[in-house]
């Protein structure tokens, strides 16, 4: 195989020619890490190590010499820097963090490494995962590689322009409230977020505790698949919100053979999607959704009719809800984990202070950026004497409502669906100074997430200024099987999540 094609291989792809001595795990790594230097200019990386990188990569080498055979054994990816690593530093897109090299892996990183890929470094993202845009970062903003003008989405933005620019096969990101999706549907690549607690949080730097979820970020359902059987599992000595449910082969479910590839076989045995019913929420198709995003949807959606589903129309009263729900509990809980960072024990130290209580003001206001800043403010507020009970409180009791939404859909259908984001990629710095605009954004995400469910997006095809447009599906808890399933049989029928823009 000549290196030029090697960016072009998916996950599944790339293990394939890995197992079968075709190519090596360095000559993979190489290529990678010299297309990523080639492509800085998109703002992606925060971190690259060739040392580092080429290292795992031998010692994968090695294990394929030995006969191991593992799905993911030798295949490249690329964290969120919002994981904490030993090889890399960690920064989280913050100044506050700058330069930080943490003593352990996160769990996630660790599952992986164990698995045998090997990592390419750290991917960019809105400081501290707050931000709808990936403008957030106190780095640099990252652009989409489809057009360099517009944002890739956030948080986890630097994940899915590296892996829609083929800089890398896979990303791992995070989902607070819709951060592997919304981006995945903004670069037209394929996120989910699993059920909360499915991937620990352990090694995950903290926005909001009980929304954050680690999830995969690739070209198909089945890279996904691959990856989120390695990342999921329970973590119950490190966190206490991991969940103790048996991990999954999503793989295998698919169909996929020993071989870890599509053309190896067994895909043609696979079931269509006759009796599968999809939950179209009225809430989700209305005037908010821009023309382009609403026909690209739809095309999807009749496509799913083709291959045998059938669409049920659902109700999910609460979803204007979800976004003063959320910008008080995702605050709250930041209020409370960035308190750790005050300049005493590690992260950024003001150089001049007078006294400790100096110190704390001026190396929290030189640290964080305005985002953060706004969000701390906004979470001390709602929890102060007075407004606890009329605030945070209530959200909660919201919340629970939500989330029973969702349980009264799933008695009329088996998965829902609908747009992940009401328009396609906006301009860098178009919503900066409009934050309601940018948290609207979230609109049609943030509910799952408040509910724990999992979810995911695909590419569903192209939208106005020709942008990618991505399909959510939305599935009741430990139903991630079901939702790669529904999204491969979508990706076997279709080619959109093949499409990739021009460098």
């Amino acid at each position: 195989m000549s290196t030029p094609e090697l960016h072009q291989l998916g996950v599944a792809e790339l293990a394939t020619k890995l197992a079968a001595r075709e190519v090596s795990s360095t000559e993979i790594t190489q290529h990678l890490l010299a297309r990523a230097k080639a492509h800085e200019s998109l703002g992606a990386y925060l971190a690259l190590d060739e040392t580092a990188s080429l290292a795992q990569a031998r010692a994968a080498d090695v294990r394929l010499a030995a006969g191991e055979r593992t799905p993911l054994l030798g295949v490249p990816l690329a964290h969120k820097d919002i994981f904490v690593t030993r090889d890399f530093p960690t920064t989280a897109g913050s100044k506050m963090l700058e330069n930080y090299r943490s003593p352990f892996d996160a769990t996630v990183v660790a599952k992986l490494a164990e698995a045998g890929m090997v990592n390419l470094g750290k991917l960019n993202c809105d400081e501290f995962a707050m931000g709808s845009g990936n403008d957030n970062s106190a780095y640099s903003p990252v652009h989409n590689p489809w057009d360099r003008e517009r944002i890739p989405g956030g948080s986890s933005g630097g994940s899915a322009a590296a892996v829609a620019a083929r800089l890398v096969p896979a990303a791992t990101g995070t989902d607070t409230g819709g951060s592997i999706r919304q981006p995945a549907s903004l670069t037209g690549i394929t996120g989910i977020k699993p059920t909360y607690g499915r991937c620990s949080r352990y090694g995950m730097v903290a926005f909001a505790s009980s929304l954050d979820q680690a999830g995969p970020m690739a070209r198909s359902a089945l890279d996904c698949a691959l990856l989120l059987s390695a990342m999921a599992g329970p973590d119950l000595d490190r966190d206490s919100t991991s969940l103790d449910h048996p991990v999954e082969d999503f793989a295998i479910n698919l169909g996929a053979t020993a071989a870890f590839s599509e053309s190896a076989g067994g895909q043609k045995s696979l079931k269509n999607l006759q009796g599968l019913r999809i939950g179209l929420p009225k809430e989700f198709f209305g005037d908010g959704c821009a023309p382009g995003v609403q026909a690209a949807v739809r095309a999807a959606l009749a496509e799913f009719e083709r291959l045998g589903a059938t669409l049920v129309d659902i109700s999910l009263p609460r979803t204007e809800l979800s976004i003063p729900v959320y910008y008080i509990i995702a605050p709250a809980e930041a209020s409370s984990n960035l308190s750790r960072f005050d300049g005493v024990k590690f992260g950024h130290r003001a150089a001049q202070y007078t006294d400790l209580a100096d110190m704390y003001k001026k190396s929290r206001s030189e640290g964080f950026g305005p985002e953060v800043q706004k969000r701390i403010m906004i979470g001390t507020y709602v929890l102060s004497h007075g407004y606890y009970d009329a605030y945070y409180l209530q959200a909660q009791k919201i919340r629970r409502l939500i989330a029973q939404d969702f349980q009264q859909a799933f008695t009329q259908c088996d998965v829902i669906a609908g747009p992940v984001s009401p328009t396609v990629a906006w301009k860098i710095g178009e919503k900066s100074d409009d934050p309601v605009a940018n948290y609207l954004a979230d609109i049609y995400t943030l509910s799952t997430s408040l509910a724990g469910l999992p979810g995911m997006s695909i590419p569903a095809g192209f939208g106005e200024h020709g942008m990618p447009v991505g399909l959510q599906l939305i599935g009741n808890y430990f139903k991630e099987a079901q939702l790669l399933g529904t999204a491969h049989q979508f990706q076997l029928a279709t080619d959109w999540h093949t499409r990739a823009p021009v460098l």
